[in-house]
């Protein structure tokens, strides 16, 4: 078993800054203290939480298109990965949550970490939310799903990162009856097993 990765291997492995890893822990803490009350993430995956999450979001950041306005991530639940691309990057991110208490802890983190984000509490479908130049999801649905989802907030241009596991092959097949994209496969530094996709030129068949 791999040993858990430490806030300073965190730091290494990315390049952040202190004060960047302080508001990250900051998070971390929050997170600990909300999970006793709301499920948040799974129980198992804070033995591990520097890789299992922060890590596993961070790694989007130098995948974000320099030309893209709007960041929007669907489906962010504690954060991951929007909340941490806001605080790693500098950048403003939508975070499009439909489940009320989460949204509460959302805004309870950005608080507290001063992260650079605005929480949209709702349906992803109906967001008002357009011209995305960026749609990122971790751990929400199957690719076809997340495509169907993230089609109408995208700008012509936009792309998509998606975190996805070990069935990425099966999804991506499913995906292609129904949608047209663009397509590349990027490992992930957080799990060996896992992926990032990234997509453009999304629409539909």
């Amino acid at each position: 078993m791999t040993d858990p990765l430490t806030r300073d291997g965190f730091q290494t492995a990315t390049g952040v800054s202190r004060e960047t890893c302080d508001r990250l822990a900051a998070h971390e803490a929050l997170l600990r203290r909300w999970q006793r009350a709301i499920n948040l993430v799974a129980r198992d995956s804070l033995r591990d939480p520097w890789r299992r999450h922060y890590l596993d979001s961070a790694q989007l950041a130098p995948l974000i298109p320099e030309r893209a306005a709007r960041l929007v991530d669907i489906g962010s639940g504690a954060g991951f990965p929007g909340l941490i691309l806001a605080l790693v990057t500098g950048r403003t991110v939508d975070l499009v949550e439909s489940d009320g208490r989460k949204c509460a802890f959302l805004r309870e983190a950005a608080r507290v970490t001063e992260a650079p984000v605005r929480v949209h509490e709702g349906r992803i479908d109906a967001a008002a939310i357009t011209d995305a130049g960026l749609v990122t999801a971790r751990a929400l649905a199957p690719l076809d799903r997340l495509c169907a989802l993230a089609a109408p907030l995208l700008a012509p241009d936009g792309v998509c990162l998606f975190l996805k596991g070990r069935t990425v092959a099966e999804e991506l097949t499913a995906a292609k009856k129904r949608w047209k994209m663009r397509v590349e496969r990027v490992p992930s530094r957080s799990d060996p097993a896992g992926v990032i996709l990234r997509l453009g030129d999304l629409r539909p068949v």
